[in-house]
């Protein structure tokens, strides 16, 4: 069977077929970068890291964008409310730019703990002004968008006269106008749907540029559609993101890129779905939220300890994409001890002495069921149950209850490499082991940083404080001439 993917906007699993093969093109709405990445997004890109991959698997050439949104991302979705970057600002006494280079610095480094592949670009918002201001002039001339005191509003109600606006959600039209308050008179729209390209900035916003209609900041809808254009072009493969975007954020990329262009953006929608903790929705209010921080080390007073992030990327694969995820300490302590069951399998292949005896057919039928698997939307939770029904083949040949040829090991570590290493994106110990040496030097290049900083400054007591805690962590330094060495005792 070949690739099928669930589209979102047909409701259908279709086969997958590119617009311009073997070249493919995917576009995944990034973090806004005003705060820690949470868990629910962490599974949204790690979703998308796995379709990446896959893509990659089989051959295709894949132009992957993803970018960071760091402006224009008002507190609610109907243009209400401070910009998220803004407000974040001014509680941390900080420039915007200061708050997007910490976080995007802090989403890159979960994103390289949970391995997930880089994209091939990852435009900023503020790094396409120009292209979302050109996009909502086309937008107005095309007479689907109206301009009030220097904002501009698309207009949902004209659009709809022509186009299906909740071809994406299949909602009724009517549903909407009655889930959305009426306008109270001071408000600029013509309708209660209509949403802000272009919004006119107050005096005192932060971010703010110079348009044809006066100062103001994009809307954050046309930021993706503006970069998805720009990188993909009009029309383009696969747009990803999380289940919450629907409703609200696609729909209006679509509606954009219809009044923009005259056609919808993308073939194939896909969309995650959500996290619960414990059965419950995962809230601050709960005080179940957990950061990706607090599940690595344990720092939370759900957890009883910590999990490595190649043990949450595992956790998140046994379930399918589009299925709610419950997180609880019994299922990340199962996902625990069942990685390391295929680890250690994995590991027995070069232990295990071949046979004369064969068993190629066998592992052959593991090989292609793990295949249709995936060709089925990426279903990574029935191919681990292929993986695990090989390691147990392996296990009882280590045992020598089962023979196994060299043709049969050699299939089983490709079924390995191929699907657990290369698709699924999961360390192997001696990877994981060398992650973790890789850190431990990166940590102690800043403490001795500190420790040269505080001798310099004559603070001899911070000094020789630091030593004295290394050393009783097991770790000696020595001063040389040149400088300070350190090594584990």
């Amino acid at each position: 069977m070949p690739l099928h993917l669930y589209n979102t906007l047909t409701r259908n699993k279709e086969k997958f077929e590119p617009i311009h093969p073997p070249f493919v093109g995917m576009y995944v709405c990034g973090p806004t970068v005003y705060n820690d990445v949470h868990l629910g997004n962490c599974r949204t890109f790690i979703s998308f890291d796995i379709l990446y991959r896959y893509l990659k698997f089989l051959g295709y050439q894949v132009r992957y964008v993803r970018n960071i949104t760091d402006a224009g991302h008002l507190e609610g979705d109907a243009d209400t409310g401070e910009d998220k970057i803004s407000k974040r600002a001014k509680l941390e006494k900080l420039e915007p730019m200061q708050i997007v280079q910490k976080y995007t610095v802090g989403f890159h480094q979960i994103m390289d703990l949970f391995n997930v592949l880089p994209p091939d670009i990852e435009p900023t918002a503020t790094g396409h002004i120009l292209e979302q201001q050109e996009m909502a002039k086309k937008i107005l001339e095309n007479g689907f968008a109206y301009e009030v005191n220097g904002t501009i509003y698309f207009d949902v109600e004209k659009f709809s006269k022509l186009y299906n606006y909740t071809a994406l959600t299949g909602r009724k039209l009517e549903e909407l106008y009655e889930n959305t308050r009426e306008l109270d008179g001071q408000d600029e729209k013509k309708g209660r749907l209509d949403f802000a390209l272009w919004i006119k900035a107050k005096p005192e916003h932060l971010m703010q540029w110079n348009s044809p209609w006066g100062k103001g900041f994009p809307g954050w809808h046309i930021e993706c559609s503006a970069m998805s254009t720009k990188y993909l072009g009009e029309e383009f493969d696969i747009h990803g993101g999380g289940m919450d975007l629907a409703p609200t954020h696609h729909t209006n990329e679509i509606a954009q890129n219809i009044a923009y262009c005259g056609k919808s953006p993308a073939r194939i929608w896909m969309h995650t779905n959500m996290l619960t903790v414990n059965g419950q929705k995962m809230s601050k209010s709960l005080g179940n939220s957990i950061l990706p921080k607090e599940l690595f080390t344990g720092n939370h007073p759900l957890l009883s300890k910590g999990y490595s992030p190649n043990v949450v990327r595992f956790f998140m694969l046994q379930s399918h994409y589009r299925s709610t995820l419950d997180i609880s300490e019994p299922a990340l302590q199962a996902a625990e001890k069942a990685l390391q069951r295929l680890l250690e399998a994995y590991e027995k292949i070069n232990t295990i002495t071949p046979s004369a005896t064969e068993q190629t057919e066998v592992i052959e039928k593991i090989r292609l069921g793990c295949e249709q698997a995936m060709n089925d939307d990426l279903n990574t939770a029935v191919m681990l149950s292929h993986l695990f029904e090989l390691s147990k083949m392996l296990n009882a040949a280590s045992d020598g209850k089962v023979s196994l040829g060299k043709n049969s090991l050699q299939l089983a570590k490709k079924i390995f490499d191929d699907y657990l290493i290369q698709i699924c994106g999961i360390r192997t110990n001696e990877q994981q082991s060398s992650k973790t040496n890789e850190t431990i030097s990166k940590l102690m290049e800043i403490i001795l940083e500190i420790r040269r900083e505080a001798k310099e400054q004559k603070n001899y007591a911070l000094s020789d404080r630091l030593r004295n805690k290394l050393s009783a962590a097991g770790i000696q330094i020595k001063d040389h001439k040149d400088g300070t060495s350190w090594n584990i005792l």
